[in-house]
């Protein structure tokens, strides 16, 4: 989840500086960047615990440990919540989840060398503290009330807040890990084809890398259990958008969903204000409950964006939102999916070709079965294998036409290779790993934290 904006005192006048915010994101394409998230699970390697944030072992010497590698910390009052360097940053999830939110650049080669060099430092740090990290979808062992909450004003309001609107929130919150890639836009023409195309085959990459088959020790009955929780979210805030279908849409529809969407919090003077459940549209007129009398600025809008959850988001770039956590490799491989199917003209062609006349109902069904299918979800006369076969041969097409070299005469089709192997078997992460627990494991999770582990 991302953290408040940079302040802007903008005063909001109109929502015409809201839909020119969105608008301002169109880059001509030599100036398109990746930009690649992932989160993971900190544990005690003694007892396979998850972490506090205070005391010697606990997240925020984690954190801590990243100034001796030239991070800047971050700070919450007297709490370490995170770090920046050129253009990074390394943030703190309600439960401790460790997320990397990657600096925008040029290549996959350029993002992968940056995860590589994250884990790298995050693991000379978990040796000296006894901490180990842990790439899946959804935590494997550890009940909600087993795991701390992290000292984040927002996460104190979202956390009072999340029950009233779904059953599995505070699960999103505490015991999911996801891999997301922030992609950007050349017009609101190419937002709008690039969005199309990014909800409609979210659940195929959810299904290739469905990685969350087990819950407090068990198989759960799904491959991506994380996918499942955000169905029991909060439906004013998730789901696939059907509104970026609807003949017209643009900037200007998005921000009047945002708008309709409930606030949180509003940021002011280094404290979050529960603004939980009231009206944007309020807030911009002066008439918020929790402020009265104080209208919004620009910098409330750009933390209000970061408050929607749905499986594509829009801010000034696009954001894919729908792979579980996973290891090093498929960290890679995410960025190469979406880029390799949005980032060069006919392979976006090619993918707005396979999937324009699916119907909402359509597009809904796949949703709903793949959390518990994964890439055996019916579809059509097929399933959502034939699907990412190809998806994923369109991808690559598309990343040999970006033609990146990384100086050694290799492009960046190399990073699509775990997904070609998943679409080749029809074997997603969850069934290899299930298949671990009732064979090799013997019927117990432990082994998951050494197997699975950075």
């Amino acid at each position: 989840m991302s953290g408040p904006s940079t302040p802007s005192l903008e005063p909001i006048e109109s929502k015409a500086q809201l839909v020119a915010y969105l608008a301002d994101g169109a880059k001509p394409r030599e100036q398109w960047r990746i930009g690649t998230e992932h989160e993971k699970f900190a544990f005690r390697r003694g007892d396979l615990h998850r972490l506090p944030h205070d005391g010697k072992g606990g997240i925020g010497a984690l954190l801590s440990g990243l100034s001796r590698f030239g991070w800047t910390l971050v700070r919450e009052g007297d709490a370490v919540i995170g770090a920046t360097k050129n253009g990074g940053g390394v943030s703190l999830e309600p439960g401790g989840q460790v997320e990397l939110s990657g600096a925008p650049l040029a290549s996959i080669h350029q993002t992968c060398e940056e995860v590589h060099a994250h884990l790298a430092q995050m693991k000379v740090i978990g040796d000296a503290l006894g901490i180990g990290m842990l790439g899946l979808g959804f935590d494997p062992k550890w009940r909600r009330e087993d795991v701390p909450w992290m000292p984040k004003g927002r996460y104190k309001i979202m956390r009072e807040y999340m029950p009233k609107k779904g059953k599995l929130g505070l699960d999103m919150m505490l015991r999911t890990c996801t891999i997301q890639v922030n992609l950007d836009f050349g017009s609101e023409a190419d937002m709008v084809k690039k969005f199309r195309v990014g909800l409609a085959l979210q659940p195929i990459a959810t299904a290739l890398f469905a990685n969350s088959p087990f819950t407090e020790g068990k198989p759960n009955g799904y491959l991506s259990y994380r996918a499942n929780v955000w169905t029991d979210t909060d439906p004013d805030r998730c789901g696939n958008l059907p509104l970026v279908f609807d003949k017209g849409f643009g900037f200007e529809h998005y921000v009047d969903w945002m708008l309709d969407v409930p606030m949180y919090f509003v940021y002011r003077d280094g404290k979050y204000i529960d603004a939980s459940g009231q009206s944007f549209r309020d807030f911009m007129a002066g008439k918020l409950p929790a402020l009265p009398g104080v209208r919004a600025t620009m910098g409330d809008w750009a933390d209000h964006l970061t408050t929607a959850f749905p499986e594509v988001r829009l801010k000034k770039f696009l954001e894919m939102r729908g792979a579980d956590g996973g290891p090093w490799k498929r960290i890679c491989a995410l960025p190469a999916f979406w880029v390799g199917l949005l980032y060069d003209q006919s392979a976006l062609d090619a993918a707005w070709d396979l999937v324009k006349d699916w119907t909402q109902e359509e597009r809904n069904g796949l949703l709903a079965a793949v959390p518990r299918q994964g890439l055996k979800a019916p579809f059509r006369n097929g399933t959502a294998l034939d699907i990412a076969r190809r998806a994923v041969a369109i991808a690559e097409a598309g990343l040999k036409a970006r033609a990146k070299d990384n100086g050694l005469g290799q492009d960046e089709t190399a990073f699509l290779d775990a997904l070609l192997e998943i679409a080749d078997s029809g074997i997603t992460p969850a069934e290899e790993m299930l298949a671990k627990f009732h064979n090799a494991w013997g019927g117990n999770i432990d082994p998951v934290f050494q197997e699975y582990a950075f």
